[in-house]
């Protein structure tokens, strides 16, 4: 592999990483995803591997482990059983999570095989399938507050659909009906306003 391959704007996340507990790990993960012929690119702050302009691999650490993570992920067949969902909110991502640099230079031939499917998945145009807000259940709590207020509804369908969803989760969250009235009290101005949970 040619040193070509490397992108002179990632290095800083690399240079930076020698800081982290993770460099040696970042190193060979880097050095196995450029064998697979992928782009490099720095998004989101982080090393991000793409083929024909679709992302394919992102390399992230944590603080218990370091991880290479799908963007696709959930169209792979991962039939080793590695693929890792982060939270059940995760629609598309899926992580390999790795503690130390021997399980990467151990797995690097299924590390491979997993990239290229990845990027099969790309070439192919496969799509991840995401739910659509219909397939979450909107809280009783916040249904009933529609039904007293009809403009509440009309402004939360106006909200696009991750602000629909951050909302739906947040309430659903609470395990307690009256902590989750009190949630909708607080942000039905907010939905009202035309804004997120983030606004």
């Amino acid at each position: 592999m040619t040193n070509s391959s490397m992108n002179p704007k990632v290095e800083f996340f690399f240079f930076f990483s020698k800081a982290e507990k993770w460099q040696e790990e970042f190193e060979k993960l880097r050095m196995t995803i450029l064998d697979c012929q992928l782009t490099e690119e720095l998004k989101w702050g982080v090393p991000c591997y793409t083929f024909q302009k679709g992302n394919i691999v992102l390399i992230h650490g944590f603080k218990e482990y370091c991880a290479l993570l799908f963007v696709k992920g959930a169209l792979l067949q991962d039939p080793q059983g590695i693929l890792i969902q982060q939270t059940e909110k995760v629609q598309a991502g899926r992580q390999i999570r790795f503690t130390n640099v021997l399980e990467i230079a151990e797995m690097e031939t299924i590390l491979k095989a997993y990239i290229h499917e990845a990027m099969d998945v790309e070439k192919a145009g496969l799509k991840v399938d995401f739910k659509k807000n219909e397939a979450f259940t909107i809280p009783e709590e916040l249904q009933n507050k529609f039904d007293e207020i009809p403009a509440l509804k009309t402004a939360f369908e106006a909200l696009t659909p991750g602000r629909q969803r951050a909302y739906i989760h947040y309430l659903s969250e609470a395990k307690q009906s009256k902590t989750r009235a009190s949630r909708v009290e607080k942000y039905t101005q907010k939905i009202l306003n035309g804004e997120g949970l983030n606004d």
